[in-house]
């Protein structure tokens, strides 16, 4: 059995990966989950998709400036995670915008109860 060796050429530089990458997808995938788990708390899901947000921005300007210094599978979890991150937002904000919605519709609501409901006889 015959072995081959391989060698680096100069041309063939080794690819480092992008900076961030492993964690912009951990973090938009985290932003995804809290924002499904924790509820109305989906502003914890929405600081996670924003920070993975900006740092998939850096990293993709980095990658775009000198793509063959960096591996081609990190540039891809930074782009699946500027996916998640994104996801997470939405999904976030919609629940967010619901939470104060339905917040606004008790309070006008209890507002409107107690201002109905005759307070003196009840006290007397």
């Amino acid at each position: 059995m015959e072995t081959i060796e391989t060698t680096k050429t100069p041309d063939s530089p080794e690819r480092i990966p992008l900076p961030n990458s492993t964690a912009i997808l951990v973090l938009g995938i985290f932003s995804i989950v809290t924002s499904l788990c924790c509820g109305f708390v989906a502003i914890v899901g929405l600081v996670l998709g924003i920070v993975a947000l900006v740092l998939s921005s850096k990293a993709t300007s980095l990658y775009q400036e000198n793509p063959g210094k960096y591996a081609e599978s990190s540039y891809k979890n930074a782009n699946a995670g500027k996916i998640c991150a994104i996801i997470g937002i939405v999904i976030s904000g919609m629940l967010i915008l619901i939470g104060l919605i339905y917040l606004f519709v008790v309070g006008a609501t209890l507002s409107t109860l107690f201002g109905i409901l005759p307070w003196e006889n009840l006290i007397n």
